[in-house]
């Protein structure tokens, strides 16, 4: 018989002990994006229906592209985070759960990486 209470029993002990860094993660990136969309929508609304010189004009700034790819990584990252708490919520089974999680940030890698490259192949 052991004498220890609830608390005690519980203290410190979570799925996987990070749970507080993910979620001030997820807000970081939530409040990141506030500006970086209205700073990528900006150059991307003034170039709507303009030529292709000009839209390559346009992102080989080093501003904009420099926007262009931090508003990339913050979105993909803001997604596969949003993403994994979606799939370890609502996803039962260990190997179903574990192969989408895998999908969830080849994903995001995929989407994201591709995104910079194009950013930065029309830059430099």
């Amino acid at each position: 018989m052991s004498y220890v209470t609830d608390k005690k029993r519980v203290h410190g002990l979570g799925s996987a002990k990070d749970g507080t860094g993910h979620f001030i993660s997820q807000r970081v990136t939530a409040i990141a994006l506030i500006p970086l969309t209205a700073l990528f929508v900006l150059p991307l609304g003034y170039n709507l229906g303009a030529g292709y010189d000009r839209v390559i004009e346009a992102y080989s700034h080093p501003v904009n592209a420099i926007v262009v790819i931090l508003f990339f990584i913050t979105l993909f990252t803001h997604l596969r985070l949003g993403l994994q708490v979606v799939i370890e919520d609502y996803v039962h089974g260990h190997g179903t759960r574990t192969a989408l999680l895998i999908a969830n940030t080849l994903f995001c890698w995929l989407f994201g990486l591709t995104g910079v490259f194009a950013i930065a192949k029309i830059a430099l």
